[in-house]
């Protein structure tokens, strides 16, 4: 794994997110986007929320249990939350956007477009900046907006309407498998 490519990667897509689809569409579909993006930066969520939850606390086996229960779920639900977006936005390139490769085109697209989610996850979890976490994930739009006219390139007609419900789900996502596996422990404890 190539870390320096993977931050490059991060910073030119939350800082000029034109020029960084225009690059990946010169790559196009070739690249392992969950080896080389996704994964990684689940990997450092999972961490960064297991360190944040140890941090000015007892190091009691109980803590331990909580950090391990708070890494898994939020592993769980950007891991889920990625797949349930690719599929549920690749059935809708499927048929509203009559795409051919539209699951392939769409993994590629959700893993890119979760960018500002990874990000704020991995600082959120070190220093607590709760609402700023909320306010800030709407940059999420701008990242998608980029992604649906240079890498899906979805008629101007459609772009507004695409956006807004790729961005509803791929914000939507992991906090929905998120609440449903903090749910199921507890109910299982």
């Amino acid at each position: 794994m190539n870390y320096k490519n993977l931050f490059q990667r991060i910073v030119s897509l939350l800082s000029a997110p034109a020029k960084a689809w225009d690059g990946i569409k010169e790559e196009g579909i070739t690249k392992d986007i969950q080896s080389e993006f996704v994964y990684p930066l689940i990997g450092l969520c999972g961490l960064s929320e297991f360190i944040g939850s140890l941090i000015g606390r007892d190091l009691s086996a109980l803590m331990f249990q909580v950090a391990l229960t708070r890494c898994c779920a939020l592993a769980v639900a950007l891991f889920g939350g990625f797949f349930l977006s690719a599929y549920i936005l690749g059935k809708l390139g499927t048929r509203w956007l009559k795409m051919t490769d539209a699951y392939r085109r769409m993994l590629i697209f959700v893993g890119y477009s979760m960018v500002v989610i990874f990000v704020l996850n991995i600082v959120s979890s070190l220093f607590s900046i709760v609402i700023l976490h909320w306010i800030l994930q709407i940059y999420t739009i701008v990242v998608v907006f980029e992604g649906v006219r240079r890498w899906l390139e979805v008629p101007e007609r459609r772009q507004v309407l695409f956006t807004l419900f790729a961005t509803i789900t791929i914000l939507v996502c992991p906090m929905f498998i998120e609440y449903v596996f903090n749910e199921l422990t507890v109910f299982l404890n």
